[in-house]
């Protein structure tokens, strides 16, 4: 009795149940607990027979530790849980040699950005790079969008790390080993949206020591969209074309945020028939944050200019969400931008303060 979603084909609906798969993994969402037990009953004696176990309440999911917090005594009509993986973490450790006596470190990466390094010394330790690289991209991508820069720029020199690199990884292992027992905490806001924050490192990677690499001069992407307050998804990527400008830097990064956006508005379309959630009438209304002004101009344009006509089509796709107000685009201060974060290394107290903007900690 259960239809898919037209957005993501791993949700399907019915009028009272959601059903999430991941493989062979399911979070079940119900108003009434007897409705589960039909739907688990006809799961398991039904003419497919499944193999099933009930795992019980939403405590533990794909290797996540969801914890619910305590309200505080000012606010009652607050909810808030942390989801953290601390176990991935003490395996990550392991794996890198970093003991409990080791000293952590206040962030996980450091300036300059980490290049090729062609004619660098070679490896010292001799763990696999790539397996690290693994652990850490899962769980940058579940519950620690707080590395996510630094992972992915290791993550390019896995088919030859260098010495730099693999000191770069122990860098982000012993941050780790500081943060073991956090990962984001979720205080759903029913006044907040869809909002979407997005920033652009222009040509950030250059160094004079490789100046002939093409590569070291690609801008990299970073954006985090929220609902209700709450991070949904983020991501910390090099852009595909060199940029020529911080304007176009920037457009593009909003372009490639926005592709995950409109799909997200569509699915709250979706959830909206099942489930009450804020959308703004008559249409999603999502706020994007971005830092430059010239860029904003660019996305509200109407027509091509002389200097934005040769950036491709595939970047313009989102015109016409900015025409009829589906999507608003609005400035924000550099310093308040939590998409800085996953364009380059901050130091310390930046760090720490877009940290807890983004993670809750």
């Amino acid at each position: 009795g259960f239809s898919k979603s037209n957005i993501d084909p791993c949700i399907f609906y019915r009028g009272d149940a959601i059903i999430i798969t991941y493989v062979d993994d399911c979070i079940v969402l119900y108003r009434n607990k007897s409705v589960f037990d039909e739907l688990l009953d006809s799961l398991i004696n039904g003419p497919e027979k499944f193999d099933l176990t009930d795992e019980g309440d939403i405590n533990m999911y794909l290797g996540v530790e969801i914890e619910m917090h305590e309200n505080p005594p000012e606010n009652q009509q607050l909810t808030s849980f942390e989801m953290k993986q601390p176990f991935l973490i003490g395996r990550i450790l392991d794996l890198l040699e970093v003991n409990e006596g080791d000293n952590s470190k206040p962030t996980p990466a450091t300036k300059p950005v980490l290049t090729k390094d062609a004619d660098g010394e070679p490896r010292f330790h001799d763990w696999n790079y790539r397996q690290a690289i693994g652990m850490m991209s899962y769980l940058t991508g579940s519950t620690r969008p707080d590395i996510s820069m630094a992972v992915n720029q290791c993550a390019r020199y896995c088919n030859d790390p260098k010495l730099s690199h693999e000191r770069a990884v122990k860098r982000i292992a012993r941050y780790l080993h500081g943060t073991k027992e956090r990962g984001i905490i979720f205080t759903p806001d029913p006044k907040r949206g869809l909002e979407c924050f997005v920033d652009a490192d222009f040509a950030g990677g250059w160094n004079v020591l490789e100046p002939g690499n093409p590569n070291n001069v690609m801008s990299r992407t970073g954006f985090v969209i929220y609902y209700a307050g709450c991070p949904i998804l983020w991501k910390s990527k090099l852009q595909t074309e060199i940029a020529l400008s911080t304007t176009e830097s920037e457009y593009i990064a909003l372009s490639q945020a926005l592709r995950d956006v409109i799909p997200m508005m569509a699915l709250l379309l979706e959830l909206n028939k099942l489930i009450d959630i804020h959308i703004p009438k008559p249409d999603i209304h999502c706020k994007v944050f971005e830092d430059n002004n010239s860029c904003i101009a660019v996305a509200e344009s109407p027509k091509f200019t002389p200097r934005t006509k040769h950036i491709a089509i595939k970047y313009h796709h989102f015109r016409s969400f900015v025409k009829n107000k589906s999507i608003n685009i609005s400035h924000i201060g550099t310093k308040e931008q939590i998409a800085d974060i996953f364009t380059k290394p901050l130091e310390g107290a930046l760090f720490i303060y877009l940290r807890k903007k983004l993670s809750g900690w």
